[in-house]
């Protein structure tokens, strides 16, 4: 496969290595140049499937600062991969304004499909799964009660990114919007050794994670108002 120039979204694993698509990897060892959100992590994914490519560090940060010499790059011919430290870029991950800009600029941007949290949380939360709508993390701060209070008439199946250390405020939340009966599912490290679904009443999970200090990576999955 030769790539013609382009920007090109990768997946890379949530968890296990050997979730990373054949394609991703044909990608990735071809492309002139990778944008990764953090060089050691990607450096690690590369090193393992001896891959050889100069990286660019590309995160929340500095990518303001760095996308008009991406898209100089991309001008120029370079066929450049954009990278996250787990799963689909743009997806509450750097990716978005590249592409955005590449887009404007009149180059091709293709994103591979692959890995996400999203979607085995959502199904394997054993909540529906025919219409949802993904809030990715919530504020930390300001103005989170009320992105949660926005929610309370949502009646598709909701899906949360959350850290470890706010999981047990975040179902706490819930609770007082949602109702302490309301079915939801916690999904823990998936793709990882340690993957866990804890489902339930939004009561029964948080007396779980009040028990047990909560650990890795978090999904939080709840069920919609009733119609």
């Amino acid at each position: 496969m030769y790539l013609c120039h382009m920007l090109y979204l990768v997946p890379t694993p949530v968890g296990n290595l050997e979730d990373i698509t054949m394609r991703a990897l044909k990608v990735l060892s071809e492309a002139d140049l990778i944008l990764a959100e953090d060089t050691r992590t990607s450096g690690q994914l590369l090193k393992h499937f001896d891959i050889r490519k100069p990286m660019l560090s590309y995160h929340k940060f500095n990518e303001h600062q760095t996308v008009e010499r991406i898209v100089e790059l991309l001008l120029a011919g370079e066929t450049i991969a954009v990278v996250s430290d787990a799963g689909t870029p743009g997806i509450s991950d750097p990716g978005f304004l590249v592409a955005r800009e590449a887009i404007r600029a009149g180059v091709e941007v293709s994103c591979l499909p692959g890995a996400t949290a999203v979607v085995p949380a959502l199904v394997a939360s054993g909540l529906p799964c025919d219409r949802f709508c993904f809030e990715g993390f919530l504020p930390q701060k300001k103005g989170r009660q009320t992105r949660i209070a926005q929610l309370a008439d949502e009646v598709r199946t909701m899906v949360f990114y959350e850290s470890p250390h706010r999981v047990v405020k975040a179902l706490q939340q819930f609770i007082e919007v949602f109702g302490a009966e309301r079915q939801a599912a916690v999904c823990r490290e998936i793709s990882k050794l340690h993957e866990e679904v804890i489902r339930g009443s939004l009561a029964e999970v948080l007396t779980h994670f009040l028990e047990l200090e909560p650990r890795g990576e978090f999904v939080i999955v709840v069920a919609g108002k009733d119609d």
